[in-house]
């Protein structure tokens, strides 16, 4: 079958979200996504280099590479089902798609309604900042000052993780991630903490500008995985195709290609 792509509309998803979440819809199983011909994944398409989603609405990333195989592995075409960090599990619980990917991180919380793949990456919390304070936020609690301005985007790990561990600091939620980044550029903000390939992406994107705050281990250590419907047909399905992806080194050349197609930002204005 020739494996195709479609993307849903933002606004048709937008009506969607407006409708309350059903906690309890009945999941498809592998045997229903192959009689329906259509494998459904959700994605953010605001966590570069996994997924980013362009202005125009097309998604790209490592992860939409990653989907496309699995479609095809599986003999269906794909669908692309936009979603955000706050109403993510909803969505999967809901059954608006039977498997999110784009650098979601393993959980107890999410592990609790839904299954994960094998790993594909180990990694853990890291600060990013301006160049010039790569040396003064090496520790949280260099960090966790009350002088101290940090942004974190909502509904995810990142969001969990500042609140937590930091007491005294200042907090700022920003909602868009595809921005975020600009506000520690531009000086609104003095840290951002958020999961190691996030900030080693960014800083290259940003080069000269933002850079990884030099520290001697990340901050925590956690596994991004696949996160699925519960179905044991699936997971297995998922599992024999993803483990030789990731044991070969693929998905890390995949995570790599999509980082250097990222287009050169500008020395943002001080104005």
């Amino acid at each position: 079958m020739r494996n195709t792509v479609r993307l849903v509309g933002l606004s048709a998803y937008s009506l969607l979200a407006i409708i309350p979440a059903v906690s309890s819809a009945e999941a498809r199983t592998l045997r229903s996504i192959q009689a329906n011909h259509t494998l459904r994944v959700g994605m953010t398409g605001d966590y570069p280099p996994f997924s980013l989603r362009s202005p125009v609405g097309q998604m790209s990333g490592a992860d939409v590479t990653m989907a496309q195989d699995l479609a095809k592995a599986l003999a269906v075409a794909l669908e692309i089902v936009p979603t955000t960090w706050r109403t993510i599990q909803a969505d999967l619980q809901a059954d608006r798609f039977d498997i999110v990917m784009g650098g979601v991180t393993v959980t107890p919380e999410r592990a609790a309604v839904g299954d994960f793949s094998t790993p594909v990456l180990r990694d853990g919390k890291r600060p990013i900042v301006r160049c010039a304070d790569k040396y003064q936020y090496a520790s949280i609690a260099s960090i966790d000052r009350p002088e101290v301005h940090v942004i974190f985007n909502p509904g995810g790990t990142n969001e969990r993780f500042a609140k937590e561990h930091l007491k005294h600091a200042m907090l700022e939620e920003h909602t868009d991630n595809r921005t975020i980044f600009d506000e520690l550029a531009t000086g609104h903000a003095d840290v951002m903490i958020t999961d190691g390939a996030e900030v080693d992406y960014q800083a290259h994107l940003h080069a000269g500008i933002l850079c990884p705050a030099v520290v001697l281990d990340s901050f925590d250590h956690t596994e991004k995985a696949f996160w699925m419907t519960r179905d044991p047909a699936l997971k297995a399905a998922v599992d024999e195709w993803l483990t030789p992806i990731v044991q070969s080194g693929h998905y890390e050349k995949a995570l790599a290609a999509a980082a250097n197609r990222a287009p050169p930002v500008q020395e943002p204005s001080t104005h």
